[in-house]
């Protein structure tokens, strides 16, 4: 199999092909590639010797370790014998197999790639229709939200991608689905070069995972290639996404907050209004039958529409979709309400962008933050929201850059930061005259450390009310920072935390 145009249908029949990365999107990859004749090698650069699932050996499926292709000078050469590569999301660009294998001419294409183009081909089928959603935040939310109004519409429509069934699967599911809302990370997209998509949204773009990318520009450059579809949807109070070039011949729509023009979705006295699909103005839904609550949820659930409506769906199946859809887990999940403050998990908001959203959602909180910030900064988090922070709770690996810069930019907001016992040191608070001390000695393990916190995020939230500052909305945990420094997972972390709320609430009522 040569380098090919990014148009060309996929020979796979006889093909021999490279798969990198052996967990749960090459696994599935393997199975498409298997059915339609092609010969698999994988290749994991993290098995070990005897660790090979039994379902590969049985199979006769070769894995290989991170070092086939490296030669006794540590130069890495590209496999002689293959003619295909397909490569996980979480390969980089400049993964010395992947250039070398490109400089050879041998074609590397990430697992959507393939899907399109088997999709393309009809090898399943007619192609369906690929609606595509990415951004910096708000992609899964959003990905559920148009599923939730294909499913009111009638249509035949999956979430997938990035939000956890492969593209691959969902073009080998039985019964067939025609409409297919794929979330993609900056990852995939890279990976993805010939996605066309009916209709195409890109919700925001703030800096992540620039250590993957190399830079800001080839993240969103990523992004970009959402908008290269027919219809090209952009969030416009997004000051990177509103400028993004659409594809040649697209149709370029926007979404905002505030009232739309022609050609845009918005707001208008208390609804998502729709002036782009229709002659006039078509009232959607009112904004506070929207969940999850709050800017961020109000934008999600435009893209939502903007997308289906792209798709032909009408307005009241718009409005009925929206209106029987609850966010997932950890995406704003009020857990528990406590003398009238909720506790809200938002453990998702893993980026400083995303927690600047779930803070923006109320008028009055305090702030559970922390973890591994990855580089990033939350100066811009604290300043835009020190009149709304009741009070910061800081855990994890780079809770001082937090104290930090509460310190510079909000010195009257009270700050507490929990330790595990590792630190050798305690929990401490900065107070004013009128905020009481806060003291307590560090906590054995993350599940403790996180119950520390709900109960200091719980007593900020009474010495609030007690100021007579009007009261807090909510015990918010929206970290702005990665969570593999205690907890296993963005989702552990968020049932920690609900777990510590049910826990206080309890207490509460004994």
């Amino acid at each position: 199999m040569a380098a090919e145009a990014l148009t060309a249908p996929p020979v796979l029949d006889g093909a021999r092909v490279l798969v990198a990365g052996a967990r749960a999107t090459g696994l599935s990859v393997l199975d498409l590639l298997l059915e339609q004749g092609a010969t698999v090698t994988m290749l994991d650069t993290k098995f070990l010797d005897g660790v090979v699932d039994p379902d590969l050996r049985a199979r006769n499926v070769a894995v290989l370790g991170p070092d086939a292709f490296t030669g006794a000078d540590g130069s890495v050469r590209a496999p002689s014998d293959v003619d295909l590569i397909v490569v996980s999301p979480g390969f980089r660009p400049d993964d010395p197999l992947l250039s070398a294998s490109a400089a050879a001419g041998i074609p590397v294409w990430g697992d959507v790639e393939l899907a399109w183009r088997v999709d393309r081909s009809g090898i399943y089928g007619p192609p369906r229709a690929w609606l595509v959603i990415t951004g910096t935040n708000g992609k899964t939310t959003t990905t559920s939200m148009a599923e939730a109004i294909g499913e009111a519409a009638d249509l035949s429509v999956v979430a997938c991608g990035n939000i956890g069934l492969t593209v691959v699967d969902a073009l080998r599911a039985d019964p067939r689905v025609e409409v297919l809302c794929v979330e993609m990370s900056s990852f995939q997209l890279h990976w993805a070069p010939s996605v066309r998509p009916a209709a195409g949204v890109v919700l925001n773009v703030a800096p992540d995972h620039l250590d993957w990318h190399g830079s800001f520009e080839a993240y969103a450059k990523a992004k970009q290639r959402a908008l290269l579809g027919a219809v090209a949807i952009v969030g416009l109070d997004d000051e990177v996404a509103s400028e993004l070039p659409v594809g040649d011949g697209a149709r370029r729509i926007g979404f905002t907050l505030d009232a739309p023009e022609s050609g845009e979705l918005g707001v208008i006295e208390g609804a998502l209004v729709d002036r782009a699909f229709a002659g006039a103005p078509v009232p959607l839904i009112a904004v506070d039958r929207i969940r999850p609550l709050g800017p961020s949820g109000r934008a999600d659930a435009l893209a939502a529409a903007a997308l289906m409506r792209a798709a032909g769906v009408s307005a009241d199946a718009v409005e009925r979709g929206l209106a029987g859809f609850s966010p997932g887990a950890h995406r704003g999940k009020v857990v528990v309400t406590i003398g009238g403050v909720s506790f809200v998990d938002d453990s998702k908001a893993t980026n400083p962008h995303a927690a600047q959203a779930a803070v923006a959602g109320f008028d009055r909180v305090v702030l559970i933050a922390g973890g591994l910030l990855k580089g990033a900064s939350v100066d811009d988090l604290i300043i835009r929201n020190a009149q709304r922070l009741a009070g910061v709770v800081a855990i994890g690996a780079d809770r001082e850059i937090i104290l930090q810069a509460i310190a510079r930019h909000a010195p009257e907001v009270p700050a507490v930061t929990v330790f595990t016992r590792d630190d050798s040191s305690v929990m401490t608070q900065r107070t004013g005259d009128d905020t009481p001390a806060i003291t307590a000695v560090g906590a054995d393990g993350a599940d403790a450390v996180m119950a520390q916190a709900v109960s200091a995020a719980w007593q900020l939230a009474e010495a609030d009310a007690r100021g007579g500052r009007g009261g807090v909305d909510a015990v918010l945990l929206a970290p702005a920072a990665a969570s593999l420094d205690m907890f296993a997972s963005y989702g552990a972390r968020g049932d920690s935390f609900a777990a510590a709320s049910v826990a206080l609430a309890d207490a509460r009522l004994a």
